[in-house]
């Protein structure tokens, strides 16, 4: 993520990853460190003879990197053929490290293309894209999400005893249909994306994983759709379709929902954790609608 919340500090890699990074980029300097600081992820932003690039570089509990790998070399093609995405230049996945080519632009988060719907408009086309190269039917998929919600639930949180309570007894009664799996970035939102001389790129694949194509509209439901309904039409207008089958919408917001208090509880983001608390009022007065 290019976000430069922390401090300039090289000792984020390991001597594994500063050995391989003396042997792909040798003298490199560094220019800037994009690192998040909330997750074991190192972000680094080099120079290398005359060219930018990004240098990412897992902890020893780190789970992004292998997912980011994956989708360089599966599933980004219809970014990177467009320049709309980094291209991997160099990786190793035992090492937990990757460097991709440097995109020009800046966040769209916290600038004035936040409300541009334009801007969004081209992520829903960059989206679809995206989603339309492969589909899988996966039997457990929702019993598996069910499970990890309520893993949350059982884990370490500030939600309301009561609240778990009806958490739980609502996820007990929901089905568990065969799931229709795509691509998904998993972390759609403007903080993942670049723009740049009006054109909108993509950042960030350390979420990326086979879901349901509506999980990808999840996080910008919560924030940018309901602050203005019409960025959300900007989207789904470049995207084409809507895919958020009204049940199945529900049990992915009370996931998001739970997820999002509990893992920013954990990391002690309150303002995040805040947010999850809002959303997890939000579901639960609609569940009498979506009862499924």
């Amino acid at each position: 993520m290019y976000h430069p919340l922390v401090p300039f500090d090289v000792g984020g890699l390991s001597a594994r990853q500063q050995s391989l990074l003396d042997q792909w980029l040798p003298g490199a300097d560094v220019v800037q460190n994009h690192s998040w600081g909330q997750v074991e992820t190192t972000v680094l932003e080099v120079t290398y003879a005359g060219s930018r690039f990004i240098v990412k570089a897992g902890g020893e509990r780190d789970h992004h990197i292998a997912r980011e790998l994956h989708a360089h070399r599966h599933w980004l093609g219809p970014w990177t053929s467009s320049g709309r995405a980094a291209a991997l230049e160099h990786a190793d996945a035992n090492a937990k490290l990757l460097v991709t080519t440097y995109l020009p632009g800046k966040l769209v988060l916290g600038s004035r293309h936040a409300d541009d719907p334009g801007v969004y408009r081209q992520a829903g086309e960059l989206l679809a894209a995206f989603h339309a190269q492969a589909t899988a039917t996966d039997q457990d998929y929702e019993q598996r999400e069910n499970g990890k919600t309520l893993a949350w639930l059982a884990g370490q949180h500030r939600i309301a005893p009561s609240i778990v309570t009806q958490l739980r007894t609502q996820i007990a009664t929901w089905p568990t249909p065969p799931a229709t799996l795509t691509p998904t970035h998993g972390d759609w939102q403007p903080r993942n994306w670049l723009i740049h001389e009006g054109v909108v790129s993509v950042i960030d694949f350390g979420r990326a994983a086979m879901r349901p194509a509506l999980t990808d509209f999840a996080r910008l439901a919560v924030q940018e759709f309901r602050r203005d309904p019409s960025l959300e039409a900007a989207f789904l207008d470049g995207y084409g379709i809507d895919p958020r089958e009204k049940q199945a919408w529900h049990r992915t917001l009370v996931r998001e929902a739970v997820g999002t208090a509990a893992w920013a509880h954990q990391v002690g983001d309150e303002a995040f954790e805040a947010q999850g608390h809002r959303m997890i009022a939000e579901v639960l007065s609609a569940a009498e609608r979506f009862p499924g």
